[in-house]
């Protein structure tokens, strides 16, 4: 069996892709891993520098094909609540990676971080879907909890 080498990462497609690889929020942070496609490829991710894939991104292979970047279903927490821009303060006060949305938004769980949204009068039920948080400064990079 070959391994496909990635090399590149573009934000978005400029072909019909190749494959597909569908990663979790925290799989998609990466340099240089050895993955699978969803077919089942084996892929050399071998990026410049630790690069966030988001959702909707491409993988270049060596060869110039492209790998389209899903993201996953996984267990998210869905937080919702009268006063949700006050609510979303407080998610990024403590620096927890967020998807905002117009009537809700996504984090991923965290007991500490679920006890104060009860305090501060935040509904919390779990999810389990795709997680697509808010780049960092300026819509680039991630945001990082404290642990980073």
């Amino acid at each position: 069996m070959h391994t496909l080498t990635a090399c590149i990462y573009h934000d978005h497609s400029h072909a019909t892709p190749f494959a597909q690889i569908t990663l979790d929020y925290d799989t998609r942070f990466l340099r240089r891993k050895m993955l699978e496609t969803d077919d089942g490829q084996p892929i050399l991710i071998d990026l410049a520098q630790t690069t966030s894939l988001d959702h909707g991104g491409v993988l270049v292979l060596a060869d110039g094909r492209e790998v389209l970047v899903q993201a996953a279903a996984q267990d998210l927490l869905e937080v919702t609540g009268d006063e949700l821009p006050r609510i979303a303060w407080h998610i990024g006060n403590r620096h927890t990676p967020c998807q905002i949305e117009d009537r809700r938004l996504l984090i991923q769980p965290d007991h500490v971080i679920r006890d104060m949204l009860g305090k501060i009068g935040a509904s919390v039920r779990e999810v389990h879907e795709p997680f697509t948080p808010e780049g960092g400064a300026y819509g680039v990079g991630r945001t990082h909890s404290h642990a980073h």
